[in-house]
């Protein structure tokens, strides 16, 4: 089955899976979900992800966090779509919930968090909002 939007895919099992109180979720792995992935742990919002080789594309298998029984990932929200696509240069770059939040952007230096991005003065495609 090919999926239109890989990335809302992504982003949409992580949130069931979340809202279903489930420990893990296997997404279909791809270089740009890793680096979500990896953004999502060094942030918090995640436990911890792993690789599995499935001898065709893989799979990264995202284990959820959750505080107590509330979830880490309250909100999950695709910005950049297929058919409209969202840049923001690097001054004018979003703030998610005045800084409580990360807005994932995709740079011609990689993928990274909206903080990173004022950081390195870069802006890109504004990829996903969390919180």
């Amino acid at each position: 089955m090919q999926i239109t939007d890989p990335i809302a895919d992504m982003l949409t099992r992580i949130r069931n899976a979340g809202t279903a109180k489930h420990a893990t979720v296997d997404i279909p792995a791809s270089n740009l979900k890793k680096a979500i992935a990896e953004i999502l742990l060094a942030e918090g919002y995640i436990k911890n992800y792993q690789l599995v080789n499935d001898g065709i594309q893989g799979i990264i298998k995202v284990t959820l966090k959750y505080n107590g029984n509330e979830k880490a990932i309250t909100g999950l929200r695709r910005v950049s779509k297929p058919g409209l696509r969202v840049y923001a240069g690097a001054t004018e770059l979003p703030r998610v919930l005045r800084g409580l939040g990360i807005a994932i952007i995709s740079t011609s230096r990689g993928i990274m968090t909206d903080k990173k991005a004022r950081e390195v003065n870069v802006g890109g495609e504004v990829l996903a909002f969390v919180w």
